[in-house]
């Protein structure tokens, strides 16, 4: 049978929230052209309602991915990146639709971003090691610092890297333990809403990523001001919309990671994506505790071990 009257299969994208994928609660969705205005899907906008039941799921998945060992979260991010190179191809034809990439360009973009999520996974049970440490006191104690995570994470995705600038944003929050709520590019969410689908068919337990699609400044702002969010990304928002999100999250102490230099004035459009990305994203959500433990002491002369 000829193939030539076969009607399509459009591909519905939803949220991905606690593990499983909603429409959004509003029931509104909003059109995704590609870079020369071409219809691509209708994706999911997120409301109010999604982002806080994003933010409830992230804290429902917390402690369980917080108290795992650094070893197992490591393999975890290592099954995803399994996942992504098993759906490459769809993840080419996405990045390239949305970023107006040839495909080998776009080839490219995907195994660089395929490449980070696996640098982040090795870095699970590593971070500790340049992060922590035992500190010389003055008394018979043992001082040592050790990292922990912060808590639950909103990410505001780069608006134009949709995919190498997305997982460099995402991997190192649920590497070191936290737990995210991301806002997708509002322009390109579908290699983010993709990435969900990928994250449920892994080893990533429930909540530990939400991804909403939608309009960043109107999911930003609850997010910024909700008192059960610990800290905030605001890569994607521009100079003024951060500055707003900034004022919201004082409110309850938030760490904030600001865009840096080259971001100014464009969120995160004009960063390189490709450069190394260090390990200052991996340490910008965590938390330093540090233990005093006393040394005890062996024999009359007061030695002590």
């Amino acid at each position: 049978m000829s193939d030539n009257n076969r009607l399509g299969v459009f591909k519905t994208y939803k949220l991905y929230v606690g593990g499983k994928f909603p429409r959004s609660e509003s029931g509104r969705v909003y059109e995704v052209s590609d870079s020369k205005g071409q219809w691509l899907a209708n994706a999911p906008q997120s409301s109010r309602k999604d982002a806080r039941d994003a933010v409830v799921a992230a804290r429902k998945a917390f402690g369980g991915w917080s108290g795992a060992t650094a070893y197992n979260r490591g393999q975890v991010l290592y099954r995803v990146a399994e996942m992504l190179e098993g759906r490459k191809d769809q993840f080419v034809r996405e990045v390239a639709a949305s970023e107006g990439l040839s495909k080998s360009k776009a080839a490219a973009v995907v195994d660089a971003a395929i490449d980070r999520w696996v640098w982040y996974a090795g870095w699970t049970d590593k971070i500790g090691q340049i992060s922590g440490g035992a500190n010389p006191v003055a008394g018979p104690f043992f001082n040592l610092s050790t990292p922990e995570p912060t808590g639950v994470v909103a990410v505001l995705a780069p608006r134009k890297s949709s995919f190498l600038g997305l997982v460099s944003v995402i991997a190192p929050v649920i590497a070191t333990g936290n737990t995210a709520v991301v806002v997708a590019s509002a322009d390109a969410p579908l290699p983010a809403l993709s990435l969900g689908e990928v994250l449920a068919t892994s080893d990533v337990p429930g909540g530990v990523v939400n991804i909403l699609s939608g309009v960043t400044a109107e999911l930003a702002a609850p997010l910024a001001a909700h008192q059960d969010v610990n800290a905030i990304d605001l890569t994607g928002a521009d100079t003024a919309l951060a500055k707003e999100l900034e004022i919201a999250a004082a409110d309850n102490l938030k760490r904030v990671l600001r865009p840096g230099p080259a971001d100014a004035d464009g969120g995160a459009d004009f960063a390189d994506w490709t450069a190394s990305p260090g390990t200052h994203r991996l340490t910008a959500f965590l938390e330093t505790k540090t233990v005093w433990h006393p040394t005890g002491a062996l024999g009359a002369a007061g030695s002590s071990y």
